[in-house]
């Protein structure tokens, strides 16, 4: 199973990276966030990292889910990676690309990569069918709108701080002839 979940993002790709990785902070701007704990910080950009998130249904209706992922943030490509190692989405592979566009937006996708669960006949079709579109896309597109508008609200915020804090130009001091 492939899905592929994209938005292009009013902000520079540096800022939307920067919002992506910084996962410790999803619960505070994804609401469907429950939390985010990492369980080992390499402090060279790979952690082991436990999320949990509701995917909400039909009105008050919602469902848990959790997974454990390593995950590999780098600043320079810029790409985020995962690779699940606990919970029913265990061997999922997960790639976050930043793809700068000509108008200085971001088109960010997110790639997910499975062949399901480990159950006997039925992993790949409820991968296919139920868990990747349901549940895997269904969270992603939260998350992907949510981290749209961190990034933006922080490109605002720095081109309207930008007037403020650039430099002025220097007077050379006034020579013998002027």
């Amino acid at each position: 199973m492939t899905r592929i979940d994209e938005r292009v993002i009013r902000a520079p790709a540096r800022v939307c990276f920067r919002v992506a990785a910084d996962v410790g902070r999803w619960p505070e701007i994804l609401p469907h966030y429950r939390r985010v704990r990492f369980h080992g910080r390499s402090g060279a950009g790979r952690d082991l990292v436990e999320m949990a998130a509701w995917r909400p249904f039909a009105g008050p209706l919602r469902c848990p889910t959790w997974w454990v992922s390593e995950m590999e943030a780098d600043a320079r490509t810029p790409l985020v990676r995962y690779r699940h190692v606990h919970g029913i989405t265990r061997g999922m592979e997960v790639r976050w690309e930043f793809h700068a566009t000509a108008d200085g937006h971001t088109r960010v996708r997110i790639v997910h990569e499975w062949s399901g669960p480990a159950w006997p006949l039925i992993g790949r079709l409820a991968a296919t069918h139920v868990i990747g579109p349901h549940f895997i896309s269904a969270i992603a597109r939260r998350t992907l709108a949510g981290v749209a508008r961190e990034a933006e609200r922080q490109a605002t915020v720095a081109a309207d701080l930008a007037p403020a804090i650039a430099p002025r130009p220097s007077r050379a001091p006034a020579g013998p002839h002027g």
